[in-house]
């Protein structure tokens, strides 16, 4: 069970709640909020879990997922509660071919752990495709950069900082 604490914002959060993440959103002077939970023991991933701790709808949070795209790391954000859509995530990159990246080399590449690996703030610029369906809303949450905090944003501000394209990458589960 993913339990939530306050809520945060992103101006006066400077200490704990910094990552690269956060630190790029300040950089770029966006408007974004933070949202804190208890993750879940173990490090596994309870997406939707995750979406009620903050108290916002699964649709609008989005989950971070780095795939190899004929050879080359690619990342997909698409909400919570839908499955990836490989062939459509490469296709939207020029590619043929999509499996999920190795974890140890998503980790290096993104200089975030599994479970925290945000859009923003990478440590390797690597391309980053939202799924189109974050435009229907005026905020979105992605991960802020570790297990526990979400980044609440609007999804222009998130393709625009992260330089990324949008596509129909999400398939529902």
């Amino acid at each position: 069970m993913v339990r939530a604490k306050p809520k945060g914002t992103g101006k006066s959060d400077v200490g704990a709640q910094s990552t690269p993440a956060t630190l790029a959103a300040r950089r770029a002077g966006i408007a974004f909020s933070l949202h804190t939970y208890v993750p879940p023991s173990g490090g596994g991933s309870l997406s939707e879990d995750v979406a009620t701790a903050i108290g916002m709808p699964a649709e609008q949070v989005f989950k971070t997922l780095v795939v190899t795209v004929d050879e080359q790391l690619t990342v997909g954000v698409l909400p919570v509660g839908s499955s990836l859509n490989l062939k459509a995530l490469a296709s939207t990159v020029g590619g043929k071919r999509g499996t999920l990246a190795n974890q140890a080399a998503a980790e290096r590449a993104t200089g975030y752990v599994r479970g925290g690996i945000s859009p923003l703030g990478q440590r390797r610029q690597l391309p980053i495709v939202v799924d189109g369906s974050a435009l229907r809303h005026a905020s979105i949450c992605v991960s802020a950069g570790r297990r526990g905090l979400q980044l609440e944003l609007s999804p222009v501000d998130l393709i625009r900082v992260a330089g990324a394209r949008t596509g129909s990458i999400a398939a529902q589960v």
